[in-house]
């Protein structure tokens, strides 16, 4: 069978070996799409965190059953399955909390472990998610935006706050509609107008508001002077980072889902003055995919995905997708 693999930073190459053979708890799986994420962009850059070469990309999947073993979830051949990517160990004191999604041995598919750009892959039974309802289009944004469900539930937003969303990449996008649905009033934040008008007029933000335009004072006079009870970061930029909390209000939030390989710095009086709660957000659990299923309909998803081109010419197409003016939000590959 084919599949794909980044050899080194910067080197993609097609290559062909045996299809793989199902053990006792795995499910044997037909890849139908593959999502391509910011993760597979940096692994390609060279700038991914936690992230080894070679490696098989791709873990937001668009799968069907092959062959799977008696399971609890009535899972059978022919069943469409959206993959969790998340393998734990089950034991940690993370998983022990129910907290399997910050696992201290996770491995997740595409990164610490090889993924789905490939015709076949074995993958735990335990983390497939039955999705007979859903368009192989509407499986593979799953994950990204279970993601952004997780720091929406992380953060504990409730109806009627006023958050900013600073990044609109699949990953902000994706957090941004979820707010809404939760009933939260949003602010989308990007230097990129072109991205900030698509989150105004497909995802219906309330504001928008371009991080080169004094965004603290826009938005100041959009809150009255209270500033944002919750701020989250999507773009895992350095210097996005570290100015978010000036869009907190006191007692607000910060939630960083983006993630930045470096170090970063603030002004403890500036953030203790706030009372400022920061926390990280990591990955998604079974109940952020569960969420994301439920209200899927909700989401533009023929809007979202912008590009989509064979399993044959992803090489030819893939650095393309790493240029702003190519104008991708997300970009599929269909088997």
């Amino acid at each position: 069978m084919k599949y794909i693999v980044c050899e080194k930073p910067g080197e993609f190459l097609l290559k062909e070996k045996d299809a793989p053979v199902r053990k006792e708890d795995e499910a044997l799986l037909k890849i139908n799409k593959v999502g391509i994420c910011g993760t597979d962009l940096h692994a390609y850059g060279g700038n991914q965190a936690f992230f080894t070469y070679p490696r098989i990309l791709g873990h937001e999947l668009a799968s069907e059953v092959l062959e799977i073993g008696a399971n609890d979830k009535g899972i059978k051949a022919g069943d469409k399955v959206v993959v969790m990517p998340y393998i734990s160990c089950g034991t940690c004191i993370a998983c022990r909390n129910g907290k399997t999604n910050c696992c201290t041995n996770i491995k997740v598919l595409g990164v610490h472990t090889d993924g789905g750009m490939q015709e076949q892959i074995t993958v735990p039974a335990s983390i497939l998610i039955p999705a007979n309802n859903l368009s192989d289009d509407q499986m593979a944004i799953v994950e990204p935006l279970a993601i952004g469900a997780h720091a929406i539930r992380r953060a504990n937003i409730v109806k009627g706050e006023t958050i900013a969303v600073v990044g609109c990449g699949p990953i902000g996008i994706g957090i941004m509609k979820l707010a809404q649905i939760a009933g939260a009033k949003v602010i989308a934040l990007d230097l990129n107008e072109q991205r900030l008008q698509y989150a105004k007029d497909k995802i219906g933000v309330d504001y928008t508001v371009n991080v080169a335009d004094n965004p603290v004072a826009k938005i100041t006079e959009i809150t009255n002077g209270d500033l944002c009870t919750a701020v989250f970061d999507a773009s895992g930029h350095k210097g996005a980072l570290e100015t978010c909390p000036s869009y907190m209000s006191h007692g607000g939030r910060f939630i960083l889902v983006g993630l930045s390989k470096g170090e970063l710095t603030y002004t403890h009086p500036a953030i203790h003055a706030k009372e400022m709660t920061l926390m990280c957000s990591r990955n998604a659990t079974t109940e952020d995919f569960e969420h994301v299923i439920n209200v899927l309909n909700e989401f533009p998803t023929d809007s979202f995905i912008t590009h989509s081109v064979p399993f044959t010419e992803m090489i030819s197409n893939f650095d393309s997708w790493l240029k702003p003016e190519t104008g991708v939000i997300k970009a599929t590959v269909n088997f």
